[in-house]
Protein backbone atom coordinates (compact mmCIF):
# COMPACT_ATOMS: atom_id res chain seq x y z
CA UNK A 1 0.00 0.00 0.00
CA UNK A 2 1.35 3.23 -1.02
CA UNK A 3 1.89 5.74 1.48
CA UNK A 4 0.62 9.14 -0.06
CA UNK A 5 3.72 12.61 0.18
CA UNK A 6 1.63 14.78 1.92
CA UNK A 7 1.22 11.96 5.39
CA UNK A 8 4.83 11.09 5.42
CA UNK A 9 5.66 14.84 4.86
CA UNK A 10 3.42 15.40 7.78
CA UNK A 11 5.17 12.31 10.11
CA UNK A 12 8.16 13.34 9.02
CA UNK A 13 7.46 17.32 10.30
CA UNK A 14 6.49 15.68 14.13
CA UNK A 15 9.23 13.60 14.28
CA UNK A 16 11.64 16.19 13.71
CA UNK A 17 10.13 18.01 17.08
CA UNK A 18 11.93 17.51 20.06
CA UNK A 19 9.35 16.32 22.29
CA UNK A 20 10.88 14.43 25.03
CA UNK A 21 9.05 14.00 28.17
CA UNK A 22 10.97 16.80 30.01
CA UNK A 23 10.87 18.91 27.27
CA UNK A 24 7.20 20.97 25.80
CA UNK A 25 5.26 19.42 23.62
CA UNK A 26 3.96 22.57 22.61
CA UNK A 27 5.53 22.98 19.57
CA UNK A 28 3.83 19.64 18.15
CA UNK A 29 0.51 20.94 19.83
CA UNK A 30 0.31 24.01 18.53
CA UNK A 31 1.57 22.91 15.03
CA UNK A 32 -1.47 20.43 14.75
CA UNK A 33 -4.15 23.19 16.19
CA UNK A 34 -2.82 25.67 13.74
CA UNK A 35 -3.29 22.60 10.70
CA UNK A 36 -6.57 22.02 12.28
CA UNK A 37 -7.70 26.06 12.17
CA UNK A 38 -6.96 26.32 8.47
CA UNK A 39 -9.38 23.66 8.20
CA UNK A 40 -11.91 25.39 10.39
CA UNK A 41 -11.48 23.13 12.88
CA UNK A 42 -11.65 23.93 16.50
CA UNK A 43 -8.95 22.63 19.25
CA UNK A 44 -9.83 21.74 22.85
CA UNK A 45 -6.46 21.94 25.09
CA UNK A 46 -5.73 20.95 28.19
CA UNK A 47 -2.54 21.96 30.03
CA UNK A 48 -0.52 20.79 32.99
CA UNK A 49 0.30 23.12 35.87
CA UNK A 50 3.00 25.09 34.25
CA UNK A 51 1.44 25.64 31.01
CA UNK A 52 4.35 24.10 29.12
CA UNK A 53 2.73 20.95 27.56
CA UNK A 54 -0.76 20.40 26.25
CA UNK A 55 -3.28 17.53 25.24
CA UNK A 56 -5.32 18.83 22.09
CA UNK A 57 -8.74 17.26 21.50
CA UNK A 58 -10.42 18.18 18.40
CA UNK A 59 -13.39 16.81 16.60
CA UNK A 60 -13.81 16.53 13.07
CA UNK A 61 -17.94 15.94 12.18
CA UNK A 62 -19.43 18.54 14.89
CA UNK A 63 -22.92 17.98 15.16
CA UNK A 64 -23.20 14.17 14.01
CA UNK A 65 -23.27 11.87 16.64
CA UNK A 66 -20.75 11.46 19.17
CA UNK A 67 -18.00 9.63 17.08
CA UNK A 68 -14.60 7.39 17.50
CA UNK A 69 -11.26 8.71 19.15
CA UNK A 70 -8.29 8.12 17.38
CA UNK A 71 -5.80 8.50 20.36
CA UNK A 72 -2.04 9.20 20.05
CA UNK A 73 0.50 10.10 22.81
CA UNK A 74 3.01 13.17 21.66
CA UNK A 75 6.10 12.64 23.86
CA UNK A 76 8.80 10.47 23.41
CA UNK A 77 11.55 8.76 25.74
CA UNK A 78 15.05 9.98 25.51
CA UNK A 79 17.69 9.30 23.54
CA UNK A 80 20.97 9.67 25.54
CA UNK A 81 24.03 7.13 26.21
CA UNK A 82 22.02 5.60 22.80
CA UNK A 83 24.66 4.47 19.67
CA UNK A 84 22.27 6.15 17.11
CA UNK A 85 24.18 6.37 13.39
CA UNK A 86 21.74 9.40 12.58
CA UNK A 87 20.62 12.52 14.55
CA UNK A 88 17.31 11.11 16.04
CA UNK A 89 15.38 14.30 15.03
CA UNK A 90 16.16 13.65 11.24
CA UNK A 91 13.27 12.23 10.11
CA UNK A 92 15.35 10.24 7.56
CA UNK A 93 13.49 8.18 5.15
CA UNK A 94 15.99 5.53 3.83
CA UNK A 95 15.14 1.77 2.43
CA UNK A 96 11.79 2.18 2.87
CA UNK A 97 11.78 3.21 6.68
CA UNK A 98 11.22 6.81 8.13
CA UNK A 99 13.85 6.96 11.24
CA UNK A 100 13.73 8.98 14.07
CA UNK A 101 12.67 8.97 17.60
CA UNK A 102 9.24 8.33 18.11
CA UNK A 103 8.71 7.57 14.32
CA UNK A 104 7.41 4.15 15.69
CA UNK A 105 6.17 5.15 18.81
CA UNK A 106 3.95 7.07 17.97
CA UNK A 107 4.43 10.20 15.85
CA UNK A 108 3.94 9.03 12.48
CA UNK A 109 0.49 7.77 13.30
CA UNK A 110 -0.64 11.09 15.07
CA UNK A 111 1.13 12.65 11.25
CA UNK A 112 -1.00 10.39 9.35
CA UNK A 113 -4.36 10.79 10.84
CA UNK A 114 -3.87 14.51 10.77
CA UNK A 115 -3.26 14.05 7.20
CA UNK A 116 -6.73 12.49 6.68
CA UNK A 117 -8.43 15.57 8.33
CA UNK A 118 -9.89 16.89 4.68
CA UNK A 119 -10.74 13.45 4.11
CA UNK A 120 -12.88 13.18 7.47
CA UNK A 121 -14.37 16.61 7.24
CA UNK A 122 -16.04 15.47 3.94
CA UNK A 123 -16.66 12.27 4.89
CA UNK A 124 -20.40 11.00 4.72
CA UNK A 125 -19.75 8.57 7.89
CA UNK A 126 -22.09 8.87 10.18
CA UNK A 127 -20.14 9.56 13.22
CA UNK A 128 -17.58 11.72 14.37
CA UNK A 129 -14.10 11.37 14.06
CA UNK A 130 -11.89 13.06 17.32
CA UNK A 131 -8.37 13.27 18.09
CA UNK A 132 -6.94 13.30 21.19
CA UNK A 133 -3.54 13.54 21.64
CA UNK A 134 -1.53 13.75 25.25
CA UNK A 135 0.99 14.86 27.01
CA UNK A 136 3.62 12.84 29.13
CA UNK A 137 1.95 8.94 28.36
CA UNK A 138 5.73 7.99 28.33
CA UNK A 139 6.26 8.57 32.35
CA UNK A 140 2.90 7.99 33.57
CA UNK A 141 0.16 8.19 31.15
CA UNK A 142 -0.65 11.74 33.38
CA UNK A 143 -1.78 14.01 30.36
CA UNK A 144 -4.85 11.69 29.08
CA UNK A 145 -5.83 11.88 32.56
CA UNK A 146 -6.45 15.52 32.33
CA UNK A 147 -7.97 14.77 28.76
CA UNK A 148 -10.94 12.35 29.83
CA UNK A 149 -11.74 14.80 32.82
CA UNK A 150 -11.84 17.38 30.55
CA UNK A 151 -14.00 15.66 28.05
CA UNK A 152 -15.90 14.48 31.49
CA UNK A 153 -16.23 18.03 32.27
CA UNK A 154 -17.68 19.25 28.64
CA UNK A 155 -20.15 16.43 28.46
CA UNK A 156 -18.71 15.06 25.26
CA UNK A 157 -19.28 11.18 25.49
CA UNK A 158 -17.43 9.29 22.05
CA UNK A 159 -18.81 5.94 21.24
CA UNK A 160 -15.26 4.15 20.93
CA UNK A 161 -11.13 5.11 20.87
CA UNK A 162 -8.84 3.71 18.52
CA UNK A 163 -5.25 4.15 20.90
CA UNK A 164 -2.51 3.73 17.37
CA UNK A 165 0.48 2.40 19.42
CA UNK A 166 2.30 0.33 17.09
CA UNK A 167 0.98 -3.12 16.92
CA UNK A 168 1.67 -4.32 13.18
CA UNK A 169 -1.31 -3.00 12.33
CA UNK A 170 -3.08 -5.77 13.99
CA UNK A 171 -5.74 -5.10 17.12
CA UNK A 172 -4.57 -5.38 20.32
CA UNK A 173 -7.38 -6.04 23.06
CA UNK A 174 -5.39 -6.39 25.82
CA UNK A 175 -2.29 -5.08 27.72
CA UNK A 176 -0.84 -5.54 31.65
CA UNK A 177 -0.96 -2.75 33.70
CA UNK A 178 2.12 -0.87 34.74
CA UNK A 179 2.42 0.55 38.39
CA UNK A 180 5.41 2.22 39.65
CA UNK A 181 6.17 2.99 43.31
CA UNK A 182 9.08 4.97 45.38
CA UNK A 183 10.02 3.53 48.86
CA UNK A 184 11.97 5.80 51.57
CA UNK A 185 13.19 4.34 54.39
CA UNK A 186 14.48 6.86 57.50
CA UNK A 187 16.68 5.09 59.78
CA UNK A 188 19.23 6.20 62.56
CA UNK A 189 22.66 6.65 61.85
CA UNK A 190 25.77 5.50 64.12
CA UNK A 191 29.21 4.68 63.60
CA UNK A 192 28.98 0.74 62.39
CA UNK A 193 30.96 -0.67 66.18
CA UNK A 194 27.71 0.65 67.65
CA UNK A 195 25.00 -0.81 65.41
CA UNK A 196 22.64 -1.80 68.14
CA UNK A 197 22.69 1.81 68.57
CA UNK A 198 21.31 2.53 64.54
CA UNK A 199 18.44 1.32 62.54
CA UNK A 200 19.80 0.41 59.45
CA UNK A 201 17.64 1.77 56.38
CA UNK A 202 19.75 -0.02 54.18
CA UNK A 203 18.43 -3.27 55.51
CA UNK A 204 15.17 -2.64 56.56
CA UNK A 205 14.49 -1.82 52.64
CA UNK A 206 16.19 -5.07 51.74
CA UNK A 207 13.41 -7.07 53.72
CA UNK A 208 10.71 -5.16 52.08
CA UNK A 209 12.57 -5.55 47.98
CA UNK A 210 12.68 -9.25 49.31
CA UNK A 211 9.49 -9.06 49.50
CA UNK A 212 8.79 -7.45 46.20
CA UNK A 213 11.00 -10.51 44.86
CA UNK A 214 8.73 -12.95 47.05
CA UNK A 215 6.14 -11.93 45.46
CA UNK A 216 7.10 -12.17 42.00
CA UNK A 217 8.03 -15.90 42.75
CA UNK A 218 4.22 -16.14 43.86
CA UNK A 219 2.73 -14.82 41.15
CA UNK A 220 5.27 -16.81 38.64
CA UNK A 221 4.35 -20.43 40.79
CA UNK A 222 0.66 -19.60 41.62
CA UNK A 223 -1.27 -17.33 39.56
CA UNK A 224 -3.56 -18.41 37.25
CA UNK A 225 -2.29 -17.89 33.33
CA UNK A 226 -3.43 -15.64 31.28
CA UNK A 227 -2.64 -16.92 27.61
CA UNK A 228 -1.45 -14.97 24.58
CA UNK A 229 1.08 -13.21 26.74
CA UNK A 230 4.87 -13.49 26.53
CA UNK A 231 4.79 -13.42 30.11
CA UNK A 232 1.32 -14.69 30.90
CA UNK A 233 1.75 -14.22 34.90
CA UNK A 234 2.12 -10.55 37.26
CA UNK A 235 5.22 -9.21 37.62
CA UNK A 236 6.93 -7.64 40.40
CA UNK A 237 10.59 -6.31 39.39
CA UNK A 238 13.12 -3.67 41.56
CA UNK A 239 14.61 -0.63 39.40
CA UNK A 240 16.69 1.57 41.50
CA UNK A 241 18.06 1.24 44.98
CA UNK A 242 20.49 4.37 46.81
CA UNK A 243 21.60 4.28 50.43
CA UNK A 244 24.84 4.64 52.39
CA UNK A 245 27.43 7.34 52.41
CA UNK A 246 30.21 5.23 53.64
CA UNK A 247 31.48 1.95 54.68
CA UNK A 248 31.85 2.56 58.37
CA UNK A 249 28.39 4.27 58.88
CA UNK A 250 25.45 2.99 59.36
CA UNK A 251 22.82 4.56 57.00
CA UNK A 252 20.46 6.67 57.95
CA UNK A 253 18.56 6.58 54.27
CA UNK A 254 17.19 4.39 51.43
CA UNK A 255 15.40 4.68 48.78
CA UNK A 256 14.27 2.12 46.05
CA UNK A 257 12.03 1.81 43.03
CA UNK A 258 9.56 -0.70 41.92
CA UNK A 259 6.97 -1.66 39.71
CA UNK A 260 4.14 -4.30 39.63
CA UNK A 261 3.06 -4.99 35.84
CA UNK A 262 -0.08 -7.18 36.36
CA UNK A 263 -2.69 -9.19 34.43
CA UNK A 264 -5.69 -7.65 33.42
CA UNK A 265 -7.15 -10.58 35.66
CA UNK A 266 -4.70 -9.06 38.71
CA UNK A 267 -5.58 -6.34 41.66
CA UNK A 268 -2.34 -4.19 41.43
CA UNK A 269 -3.68 -2.21 44.41
CA UNK A 270 -3.86 -5.21 46.61
CA UNK A 271 -0.35 -5.68 45.55
CA UNK A 272 0.93 -2.54 46.55
CA UNK A 273 -1.13 -3.11 49.60
CA UNK A 274 0.83 -5.86 50.71
CA UNK A 275 3.73 -4.12 50.34
CA UNK A 276 2.80 -1.44 52.25
CA UNK A 277 1.46 -3.70 55.28
CA UNK A 278 4.86 -5.71 55.38
CA UNK A 279 6.67 -2.46 55.64
CA UNK A 280 4.57 -0.95 58.42
CA UNK A 281 4.92 -4.37 60.29
CA UNK A 282 8.74 -3.70 60.45
CA UNK A 283 8.22 -0.11 61.80
CA UNK A 284 7.21 -0.90 65.60
CA UNK A 285 10.77 -2.79 66.01
CA UNK A 286 12.18 0.33 64.20
CA UNK A 287 10.53 3.21 66.40
CA UNK A 288 11.84 1.11 69.18
CA UNK A 289 15.30 2.56 68.70
CA UNK A 290 13.98 6.14 66.69
CA UNK A 291 11.02 7.40 66.93
CA UNK A 292 11.28 8.67 63.59
CA UNK A 293 12.28 6.22 61.91
CA UNK A 294 9.52 4.11 59.47
CA UNK A 295 8.90 4.25 55.57
CA UNK A 296 7.23 6.33 53.05
CA UNK A 297 5.77 5.50 49.78
CA UNK A 298 5.07 8.07 46.61
CA UNK A 299 3.16 6.87 43.51
CA UNK A 300 5.30 7.16 40.34
CA UNK A 301 2.92 6.15 37.87
CA UNK A 302 -0.19 4.01 37.86
CA UNK A 303 -1.66 2.99 34.63
CA UNK A 304 -4.18 0.73 34.60
CA UNK A 305 -4.13 -3.11 32.38
CA UNK A 306 -6.64 -2.99 29.68
CA UNK A 307 -8.92 -5.42 28.28
CA UNK A 308 -10.79 -5.35 25.57
CA UNK A 309 -12.83 -8.14 23.17
CA UNK A 310 -13.23 -9.64 19.92
CA UNK A 311 -16.60 -9.02 19.91
CA UNK A 312 -16.54 -5.06 20.59
CA UNK A 313 -17.91 -3.28 18.00
CA UNK A 314 -14.66 -0.88 17.68
CA UNK A 315 -12.25 -4.29 17.80
CA UNK A 316 -14.71 -5.55 14.57
CA UNK A 317 -14.15 -2.13 12.76
CA UNK A 318 -10.22 -2.52 13.71
CA UNK A 319 -9.68 -5.63 11.82
CA UNK A 320 -12.11 -4.77 8.86
CA UNK A 321 -10.13 -2.11 8.19
CA UNK A 322 -6.65 -3.38 8.65
CA UNK A 323 -7.64 -6.07 7.02
CA UNK A 324 -6.30 -8.73 9.86
CA UNK A 325 -8.34 -11.70 11.04
CA UNK A 326 -7.04 -12.49 14.27
CA UNK A 327 -6.03 -9.78 17.53
CA UNK A 328 -3.39 -9.66 19.77
CA UNK A 329 -2.20 -8.95 23.32
CA UNK A 330 0.68 -6.46 23.92
CA UNK A 331 3.22 -6.62 26.98
CA UNK A 332 3.52 -2.72 27.18
CA UNK A 333 1.48 -0.53 28.47
CA UNK A 334 -0.92 2.31 27.05
CA UNK A 335 -3.48 4.74 27.35
CA UNK A 336 -6.70 2.39 26.52
CA UNK A 337 -7.39 1.23 30.02
CA UNK A 338 -7.82 4.37 30.99
CA UNK A 339 -10.21 5.40 28.47
CA UNK A 340 -12.06 1.79 29.01
CA UNK A 341 -12.05 2.65 32.68
CA UNK A 342 -14.31 6.06 31.54
CA UNK A 343 -16.72 3.76 29.58
CA UNK A 344 -15.48 4.08 26.27
CA UNK A 345 -15.40 1.23 24.47
CA UNK A 346 -11.66 1.08 23.08
CA UNK A 347 -9.23 -1.04 20.60
CA UNK A 348 -5.05 -0.52 20.25
CA UNK A 349 -3.83 -0.80 16.52
CA UNK A 350 -1.07 1.10 14.92
CA UNK A 351 1.75 1.26 12.48
CA UNK A 352 5.44 -0.06 13.23
CA UNK A 353 6.45 -2.25 15.79
CA UNK A 354 7.37 -2.08 19.51
CA UNK A 355 10.54 -3.77 18.93
CA UNK A 356 11.81 -0.64 16.99
CA UNK A 357 10.21 1.81 19.94
CA UNK A 358 13.30 3.33 22.20
CA UNK A 359 15.73 2.42 20.54
CA UNK A 360 18.56 3.62 18.56
CA UNK A 361 17.78 4.30 14.63
CA UNK A 362 14.44 4.13 15.17
CA UNK A 363 12.28 3.18 12.68
CA UNK A 364 8.98 2.52 11.68
CA UNK A 365 8.47 1.10 7.86
CA UNK A 366 6.81 2.56 4.97
CA UNK A 367 4.72 -0.14 3.99
CA UNK A 368 3.03 -0.05 7.80
CA UNK A 369 2.40 3.88 7.14
CA UNK A 370 0.66 3.02 4.31
CA UNK A 371 -1.30 0.02 5.71
CA UNK A 372 -2.07 2.68 8.34
CA UNK A 373 -3.18 5.48 6.08
CA UNK A 374 -5.56 2.98 4.22
CA UNK A 375 -7.27 2.49 7.43
CA UNK A 376 -7.69 6.18 7.97
CA UNK A 377 -9.30 6.29 4.41
CA UNK A 378 -11.80 3.14 5.18
CA UNK A 379 -12.75 4.71 8.70
CA UNK A 380 -13.57 7.44 6.42
CA UNK A 381 -15.75 5.73 4.17
CA UNK A 382 -17.69 3.90 7.16
CA UNK A 383 -21.54 3.80 6.53
CA UNK A 384 -22.05 2.40 10.51
CA UNK A 385 -21.21 1.52 13.62
CA UNK A 386 -22.11 -0.22 16.79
Amino acid sequence: MTLSPHALELAQTLVRMNTVSHNSNLELIHFIRDHLAKLGVKSRLTFNEDKTKANLFATLGEGKPAGIILSGHTDTVPWDGQDWTMDPLSALVQDGKLYGRGSADMKAFIGIAVSQAEQFLNSDAPFALHYAFSYEEEIGCFGVKELIADLRDANIKPLACIVGEPTSMVPAIAHKGVYRYKCCVRGKEAHSSLTPHSVNAIEMAARVVGRVRDMAEDFEKNEPRFEGFDVPFSTSSVGQFHGGIADNVVPRDAEFRYEFRDLPTANAAHMQSEVVAYAQSLEPAMKKVAPAAGFAFETICEIPSFLGSKDDPVTRLAQELSGEKSTTLVAFGTEAGLFKNAGISTVVCGPGSIQQAHQPDEYVSLEQLGRCEAFMQGLARTKSFG
